[in-house]
């Protein structure tokens, strides 16, 4: 199924945001994999009846990160445990600076767009692409890989 030419507001009553982790080196032991639920967001697509004329924002809030499952490590997530790692999150990763994508073109069809943009984290901005796929029933899926490392 594609999009019809409009324009989509959406935000956490139409879907979830969710962002994934996963550990590396010495941290891959000790710690979580984690799945944090974005829970104060907005997006706009922008579908234009040239694709040329498409677009995607997201804005997010970068202090509504919530743990909502942890896997592996040491030992189970607690809820002290889980306030720790929102509140590290807002602090010293994020710094309460909000997310940001806006998409700098889209092309694709027959059910899939290819998105390429800039992601703004923590005050960096660097290049993302992904695909935006659009099921038969309309609803869309999205999965971008991120490396923290890449944007400090």
């Amino acid at each position: 199924m594609s999009l019809q030419a409009g324009t989509y507001q959406l935000g956490p009553g139409d879907g979830t945001l969710s962002v994934r982790t996963g550990r590396t080196g010495a941290a891959a032991k000790a710690g979580h994999d984690l799945l944090l639920h974005v829970t104060a967001w907005e997006a706009t697509l922008a579908i234009g009846g040239d694709l040329a004329a498409s677009s995607v924002e997201l804005a997010a809030d970068a202090a509504s990160l919530r743990v909502r499952e942890g896997r592996g490590g040491m030992q189970s997530l607690g809820d002290d445990d889980r306030a720790s790692i929102e509140q590290t999150i807002d602090d010293d990763v994020l710094k309460r600076q909000d997310i940001r994508f806006r998409s700098t073109a889209v092309t694709g069809g027959d059910g899939t767009l290819r998105v390429e943009g800039e992601l703004t984290l923590a005050g960096t901005t660097r290049p993302l692409a992904f695909d935006l796929h659009v099921g038969d029933d309309g609803r869309l899926r999205a999965v971008a890989v991120v490396t923290q490392s890449d944007w400090g």
